[in-house]
């Protein structure tokens, strides 16, 4: 691999973050309709840009059909709360957009989560965000898949997991 900009060659993505701390973590929890999701999406500061790298643990799915949808929308949004009424983690507001970009290209439009029975791993390379755009927002996951055209939020559905983008 090469480094888009330096053209000095990087090595393998996943070397970008071996042995390296996060500068940024996100605890997520679950909503009230999902209280046992729980997982962290880490941070990882890169020669190359922003690895974010994700775990999420007791996602929702249906073992009696195995056709259904175990992909997940997953953003990067505005707000650093988690709280919200009727609407789980509604204050976190909308997606995080630092360029004023239409969807899917906001700043904190991330690739989905794919979900293994309720478990999902991921890790994405990014030059979207810089450190310092990220600490003090939230991570939101939400129940459906972001369609990708969808204005503003991707048509993902129901918030059912969040997490503040906390310095590490």
């Amino acid at each position: 691999m090469y480094h888009r900009t330096t053209g000095n060659r990087t090595g393998a993505y996943s070397y970008l973050i071996c042995g390296r701390r996060p500068f940024a973590r996100a605890e997520l929890k679950g909503s009230y309709e999902y209280p046992a999701i729980n997982g962290t999406v880490d941070f990882f500061a890169t020669p190359a840009g922003i690895v974010v790298s994700s775990e999420v643990f007791n996602l929702p799915y249906d073992e009696e059909k195995p056709c259904s949808s175990q992909i997940y929308g997953f953003h990067i949004h505005k707000v650093g709360k988690c709280t919200g009424g009727e609407e789980p983690f509604s204050d976190a507001g909308e997606h995080f957009d630092k360029d004023d970009c239409q969807h899917p290209y906001h700043s904190g439009d991330l690739p989905p989560l794919f979900g293994n029975h309720g478990y999902a791993w991921s890790a994405v390379l990014s030059d979207r965000f810089s450190p310092e755009d990220v600490v003090g927002r939230s991570v939101i996951v939400h129940l459906h898949a972001d369609d990708m055209h969808t204005a503003p939020s991707g048509n993902s559905g129901r918030r059912i997991a969040c997490g503040i983008i906390m310095g590490v």
